[in-house]
């Protein structure tokens, strides 16, 4: 398939690809402030620089992008794998997927706990809030 656009418009676009300060992360870290926790970002030192980390707690909480991450939920139609250029993308994303699985073992295997908020959770805020909730609260 070719590009429709040129290299300096695809070099804009791709810049715009954010691994921080998404939406949905920046919108976790308001839920979460709103209710009462303070937290740090992107602590490089633990694995996977996860998003959110509550070392008091010692938990962290991921934010991830449906697409990138490959939610594993049937039913998030953003997880689709595209249909161009399979060879790529499959490779690449389930690359990513076992990235994240080591990072998760590595934590806990530091004593960490982890949750994962993914991208379509954020669009059920009361549920997202509940969730979060119950996973900062238990054995607090």
């Amino acid at each position: 398939m070719v590009d429709t656009l040129m290299p300096a418009e695809r070099s804009e676009l791709m810049a715009r690809v954010r691994s921080k300060d998404t939406r949905p992360e920046i919108l976790v870290r308001r839920l979460v402030h709103a209710m009462g926790y303070r937290y740090r970002l992107h602590v490089g030192r633990l694995p996977g620089s996860p998003d959110l980390v509550f070392p008091r707690l010692r938990k962290v909480l991921f934010v991830h992008g449906c697409f990138w991450h490959q939610h594993p939920n049937p039913r998030c139609k953003i997880a689709r794998l595209p249909k161009s250029r399979p060879e790529f993308w499959h490779p690449k994303l389930e690359g990513n997927r076992r990235r994240d699985e080591r990072q998760q073992e590595a934590l806990l295997d530091l004593g960490w706990h982890f949750m994962v908020v993914w991208e379509c959770e954020t669009w059920d805020i009361p549920s997202l809030i509940e969730k979060i909730q119950m996973f900062l609260a238990e054995d607090e």
